[in-house]
């Protein structure tokens, strides 16, 4: 078996409010295969985020391993952990956080360019992008005259621009109505397979949950 895109081992988190200390992550141990989809459920407030915030290296404050893409982040300076998540990972969110002033094409042209493509390579992939997930009309259409469906898609765009090896969602439809999150997610399932990517989704939603090829439980900081 190839090696894990993603593995935690005994990744742990703690909160202290006055004298009380609260145990979030308790001894997770995780591994995420290149191009598994897996869902982490759990209701709000079992530290689904608070995990993600962990393997997204977007905070500090945890014990424990964190490996991506064989590299062990705990090692790491500032410097190489923004590197490495500038170049493995793709964050979804449950708000799109998109840029107000600037186009679809252009909120997805952004990442690439961070990363130093050229903007011609930079517009051709999210045009191509936008396009396969239906918004091939709507792509010089900046954020507030786009539908949250639509400003959803440009989002799932974004994280995938730059070939991530492994995506994290943070109830990535959880402000989308019902109809509307199938479809959101069923085009975000089919890109990241598309992509060839990993994904590890988070979501409150048993049924969604069951649409992805393996279901984690987070349950009292342990998984299940």
């Amino acid at each position: 078996m190839s090696e894990p895109v993603l593995e935690t081992r005994d990744l742990r988190r703690s909160f202290t409010q006055g004298d009380v200390t609260i145990h979030v992550l308790r001894g997770i141990n995780l591994a995420v295969q290149p191009g598994e989809i897996v869902a982490l459920l759990g209701p709000s407030g079992s530290g689904k985020s608070t995990l993600l915030q962990a393997v997204g290296l977007l905070e500090g404050g945890f014990s424990g391993s964190i490996r991506i893409g064989g590299r062990e982040a705990s090692t790491l300076d500032n410097d190489a952990r923004t590197e490495l998540r500038r170049d493995a990972l793709g964050f979804v969110y449950q708000f799109h956080h998109l840029l107000a002033d600037f186009n679809a094409v252009e909120n997805v042209m952004l990442p690439q360019l961070i990363r130093d493509a050229a903007p011609e390579t930079a517009r051709s992939r999210a045009e191509q992008l936008l396009t396969t997930l239906g918004l091939g009309a709507r792509l010089d259409h900046r954020p507030a005259k786009l539908s949250g469906g639509e400003q959803q898609r440009v989002a799932v765009a974004r994280a995938l621009a730059n070939r991530p090896p492994l995506v994290l969602a943070d109830e990535p439809t959880g402000n989308l109505d019902e109809a509307t999150a199938d479809v959101v997610l069923a085009e975000f399932l089919g890109l990241v397979r598309g992509e060839g990517s990993a994904a590890l989704v988070a979501t409150h939603n048993e049924r969604l949950a069951r649409k992805m090829d393996r279901v984690v439980r987070l349950h009292e900081g342990h998984l299940e």
